[in-house]
């Protein structure tokens, strides 16, 4: 007598679920999917219906239940015990999501700064540049804050308080440091207002600044910690072109998260909007 079509070999299920016949044996060892019938040549096979049997048990490992918590859930069978399971299953997905979404931002930035790190050294150019979400803090609150007697620098003091504020509104960022300079004829280090590092998202704080997009006239100076020449070069290049920026300056570390510490390494961008042609 023909077995039923719906009767299918371990191989056969297996294939028809996208596993493999070893998965499906440690499923039967554990009493967790176990095949639904035998036949007269004391063979056993799975039903077809069991794919949604399957599925379920998919659904709850790619959350990471444990192969005994699926067990107990699908041998009881019970509706309010399985809608706890998978409402823990959305949390735990909910958490994985924005654990990627922050590794997402940070290697989109990491991968951005380090291409605009190619650009020539020392030579102005222009491009588009997209809208950036910054935490900013005064230098002169900063000022304030640091004790000399503490010993403390600023590079300290940005850090320790970004880290706070990060955590106290929940934020995402790179910890890419830059500076915010007062727009003016002299843009260099003296007319810093305010250090800041990006954030994913704009935020209800009182430190939040964004840098809005636009065409921008950049300058990436490469292998020097002093990088007075470059504030020079990109001044002296808006007043031999005659262009207009609008607001300020900001330069930021292209390579300090992972080229840290080698002077030759060193990589700083210098960008200043340019006003719109009416």
């Amino acid at each position: 007598m023909d077995r039923p079509k719906s009767w299918l070999t371990s191989g056969a299920f297996a294939a028809f679920c996208g596993t493999t016949k070893e998965t499906l044996r440690h499923y039967k060892d554990l009493g967790l999917l176990l095949p639904a019938h035998r036949g007269e040549n004391n063979y056993f096979y799975y039903d077809a219906g069991q794919f949604y049997d399957f599925y379920a048990i998919a659904i709850f490992r790619q959350t990471g239940t444990p192969l005994k918590e699926i067990r107990r859930c699908l041998q009881r069978q019970d509706t309010a015990e399985i809608l706890v399971q998978l409402r823990l299953q959305q949390e735990r997905v909910a958490e994985e999501r924005q654990k990627l979404e922050k590794m997402d931002f940070i290697l989109s930035n990491m991968v951005r700064n380090l291409e605009l790190r190619t650009a020539p050294d020392m030579l102005p150019r222009r491009a588009w540049f997209r809208r950036e979400h910054l935490l900013a803090l005064p230098v002169e609150e900063l000022v304030q804050e640091i004790s000399p007697a503490a010993g403390e620098d600023m590079l300290v003091a940005v850090l320790e308080r970004c880290r706070t504020l990060c955590q106290q509104y929940q934020l995402q960022t790179d910890f890419q440091l830059g500076a915010i300079h007062l727009p003016g004829p002299q843009p260099g280090p003296a007319a810093i207002s305010h250090l800041y590092i990006r954030i994913k998202e704009k935020a209800d704080l009182p430190y939040y600044r964004e840098k809005p997009a636009g065409n921008y006239l950049y300058l990436c100076c490469r292998g020097r910690w002093d990088i007075s020449e470059g504030y020079d070069a990109l001044e002296g290049y808006i007043r031999e072109k005659g262009l207009k920026v609008a607001g300020e300056l900001y330069a930021c570390d292209l390579a300090g998260f992972i080229l840290n510490g080698v002077e030759k390494n060193a990589a700083t961008m210098l960008s200043v909007r340019l006003e719109e042609k009416g």
